[in-house]
C-alpha cells in the first residue's frame, strides 16, 4: 500500500486553468500508483479552464460545489458526486459559475512520456 496523506500533497499548476489550486493527492511518485494520477481541484468562483483537449481521456468527480462542463457547445452541470469521463482528444471547457468554491478529483492516465 502506498499511503499519502492530504497534508502532504504537493501543489501543481496545471495548464490552461485559472483561479485553480490544484494537489496531486497520487502519482508521479516512487511506490505511487503506475496506471494514472490523481488530483484535487479547487476552483474558486469563476474560475475552470479551457477550452482544450488532451491525448488521453480523464474523469472528473466533483465532491462539493458545481463545475459546468462544456463540450460541443452543450453545457452540463456536475454537482456533488456526480462524475464525467471526457474521451481523449475532446475539447472540453469546464466553468465555476458559483459563488462557492468547488472541489474535484481528477483521474488523468500519465501521459506516453512520464
Amino acid at each position: 500500500m502506498h499511503l499519502k496523506r492530504f497534508q502532504d500533497a504537493q501543489p501543481y499548476v496545471a495548464p490552461n486553468h485559472f483561479e485553480c489550486h490544484g494537489l496531486r493527492l497520487q502519482g508521479f511518485e516512487e511506490g505511487g500508483p503506475t496506471n494514472q494520477w490523481v488530483g484535487f481541484s479547487q476552483f474558486l468562483p469563476g474560475g475552470g479552464a479551457g477550452p482544450d483537449s488532451t491525448p488521453f481521456e480523464k474523469v472528473y468527480v466533483m465532491l462539493e460545489g458545481e463545475m459546468t462542463v462544456i463540450v460541443d457547445g452543450v453545457e452540463t452541470t456536475l454537482g456533488k458526486y456526480d462524475s464525467c469521463t471526457i474521451p481523449a482528444g475532446e475539447v472540453r471547457k469546464i466553468e465555476n459559475r458559483s459563488n462557492d468554491t468547488a472541489k474535484m478529483l481528477v483521474v488523468i492516465p500519465y501521459p506516453p512520456e512520464a
